[in-house]
């Protein structure tokens, strides 16, 4: 799903929200680049999603690190947006990071006002994703972690180790291009939120209900 052309899904403007909506909440999706950010937010988003692309050019020739993905053409250089409704009162929107170091400046605004965040690894290279956490401990924005399918060879107790993750922390596998495994994700994130505000979920229960359109 690479252009607005093929994509069957309405646009922000024309899938306004519902009468009864009254509690939005933000999601912030970061990484090192390359990771899947972007891809994520497209596949689980309802709207058809804005992104920020744009064709990566000879200038950041030594300034982005782009040997951890060398078949990537494009980078995002603002933020990637998508919208989930989650039952007749909640909704959640989608904000994805750019992952390029000299974008990183953007972050602190984007976390601003954030419930949560999900940071998406590469397991094969997981200190991509160290500034990333680092960050959304020092602004104690609560996270879950999951490793997108490239492949390579950690378990994800070694990437829990690799990562110093709080033993807390929701760590889970996902393929950032299955809506399914996307939701997935941001379930385990909105129940782990849910978890760390009254203390503990009914299993098998969070604050997305059996109802939900999510």
């Amino acid at each position: 799903m690479d252009s607005a052309i093929s994509d069957h899904r309405p646009s922000r403007a024309d899938a306004p929200l519902l009468a009864s909506t009254n509690q939005g909440l933000k999601i912030v999706v970061v990484g090192g680049f390359g990771v899947g950010k972007t891809t994520l937010v497209r596949a689980v988003s309802e709207i058809r999603p804005l992104d920020t692309e744009a064709t990566m050019t000879d200038a950041g020739l030594g300034i982005d690190d782009t040997s951890g993905a060398p078949g990537k053409t494009t980078t995002t250089v603002a933020f990637d947006f998508g919208r989930i409704t989650i039952d007749a009162e909640h909704v959640l929107y989608l904000f994805g990071a750019p992952g390029q170091e000299r974008f990183w400046f953007l972050w602190d605004r984007l976390f601003a006002g954030a419930l949560g965040a999900i940071v998406l690894v590469d397991r094969r290279r997981i200190a991509d994703s160290w500034y990333a956490i680092d960050r959304l401990e020092a602004q104690r924005t609560r996270f879950v972690v999951a490793c997108n399918n490239f492949g390579g060879a950690a378990r994800l107790e070694e990437v829990r180790d690799a990562l110093d993750l709080d033993p807390g922390v929701p760590l889970l596998d996902c393929d950032a291009r299955s809506r399914d495994s996307a939701k997935h994700v941001l379930i385990a994130l909105v129940e782990h939120l849910h978890s760390a505000a009254t203390g503990a979920a009914p299993p098998g229960r969070g604050i997305v209900a059996p109802g939900a359109r999510f």
